[in-house]
């Protein structure tokens, strides 16, 4: 068992402390709603050449559907709190790659600019040319038409939302790791079927508190995509053709 009055410490190169100050300011955001428990955030800074962030050791223990219920409605609650604009005051970063959040008015351009096309860029330079490339621009055509109907509000976000950002503590049901922006709710619920760790109850207590609208199945292939191609630039072509399928269902 851990010793929970000793901090969790996350270290990494200097030049990274702007990774660990964006997060530290993510869970400060998402802690002043008061809707869902976040790790208390200590101290963030630089020492022996290493950047850091100390924060709360969390003392995780097995789920139960209880929890899973507790998260479903207290996500819910913190997408109620809503900014007049799409983004963030800040940039951050979804694992180690730069997130660009500039203040936008329109859902659809800043999916498609900062999000979309952004990732794709960065596929480009990696060496993903080509069908992905051309697929990619097919898309991003396609997209206001995919969006047109769906006008979302600018939901408080978690950001990168998986199985292993969330967990259970006697003293409730706790998430980490953000990558904090204002967008569309769906997103981080198409990141929590991406690679499981939600179970039924979750999703049915999200429902009830605030049930997604119609066309979110097809909108949560779009969201994961973001994400899909995240993977590929970080961890290869194992990911290129669930991002070229994920594309070509949407162009259907």
């Amino acid at each position: 068992m851990s010793d929970t009055s000793k901090p969790f410490t996350k270290t990494a190169p200097a030049a990274r402390l702007h990774m660990f100050e964006a997060e530290a300011a993510g869970l400060a955001e998402i802690a002043a709603t008061k809707t869902i428990r976040v790790p208390e955030v200590y101290e963030v800074g630089t020492r022996d050449g290493c950047a850091y962030i100390e924060m709360e050791r969390l003392q995780l223990r097995a789920t139960t559907v209880t929890d899973e219920t507790a998260a479903g409605e207290q996500l819910a609650a913190m997408h109620r709190v809503i900014a007049e604009r799409f983004g963030w005051h800040r940039d951050n970063t979804i694992g180690p790659t730069l997130q660009h959040n500039p203040a936008s008015d329109s859902w659809t351009d800043f999916y498609a600019e900062q999000r979309l096309k952004y990732q794709l860029e960065l596929a480009a330079h990696n060496g993903y040319q080509g069908e992905l490339q051309a697929e990619g621009e097919r898309l991003l055509g396609l997209l206001p038409a995919i969006l047109r109907e769906h006008q979302p509000v600018a939901s408080l976000l978690h950001g990168d939302l998986w199985g292993g950002n969330w967990g259970a503590t006697d003293n409730g049901v706790v998430i980490f790791d953000p990558a904090v922006y204002y967008g569309d709710r769906e997103t981080d619920i198409a990141m929590t079927r991406l690679f499981g760790g939600f179970g039924r109850s979750f999703y049915a207590a999200y429902e009830r508190a605030w049930p997604l609208e119609a066309g979110h199945e097809r909108r949560i292939a779009l969201y994961q995509l973001y994400h899909v191609l995240n993977h590929l630039n970080l961890f290869g072509s194992g990911y290129l053709g669930q991002s070229l399928a994920l594309m070509r269902q949407l162009a259907t």
